[in-house]
């Protein structure tokens, strides 16, 4: 029973879609309506408010760590169920028909809530490819791979697995991205 309960209420905390709320309240916009047509982060920047933007990816980010930050102190061994749901959540939202984010933001919260040393080698992989390339999308896909990568360098086969799924989750996200990516059409993004 404790299983679904923490799966359900992962789920829906993760499924707060931030980005179409504070899109709708501030600007009067649907979310879906601008740029690529995401509810995420990214695409709340090519609002071309920032505090949405910044909003949004804090927000995204809040509601994947207070889930797997109470698991992790009551439940540790359901950490990676309520890590997942909470992700799935902001992917596949029941409150906009299953059409969510990219999960970027939400799978920076996960990170962080089980082990801050592996956040921070997410965001520092992602700020440098970011730097050097000016893709968001790709600066994402890199940092999600680095992070099994590591894991699986420093013999922890079982945690690897999982971060090896939440990979393959984020490369189905970013498909249309790669696509982009590969054709050399891929946007730019401004963080400032």
């Amino acid at each position: 029973m404790e299983y679904l309960t923490i799966g359900i209420i992962s789920y829906l905390m993760g499924s707060i879609p931030f980005g179409f709320i504070l899109t709708k309240i501030f600007l009067k916009k649907d979310i879906r309506e601008i740029g690529s047509g995401n509810i995420g982060a990214t695409n709340a920047l090519r609002t071309g408010n920032n505090f949405i933007g910044y909003s949004t990816l804090l927000l995204d980010v809040l509601k994947a760590v207070l889930p797997v930050i109470y698991v992790k102190l009551n439940y540790p061994e359901l950490i990676y169920i309520a890590s997942l749901c909470a992700f799935l959540g902001h992917v596949f939202p029941i409150w906009l028909k299953f059409k969510g984010g990219k999960g970027v933001a939400t799978y920076v919260g996960i990170l962080f809530a089980i082990n801050i040393f592996l956040g921070s080698i997410f965001c520092v992989s992602w700020l440098i490819i970011f730097l050097v390339s000016r893709y968001s999308s790709l600066s994402s896909l890199i940092g999600s791979l680095t992070i099994p990568v590591y894991i699986f360098l420093n013999d922890q086969i079982s945690n690897a697995i999982f971060f090896g799924i939440m990979f393959v989750l984020i490369f189905y996200t970013h498909r249309e991205n790669i696509k982009r990516l590969k054709n050399k059409e891929e946007s730019k993004t401004k963080i400032y």
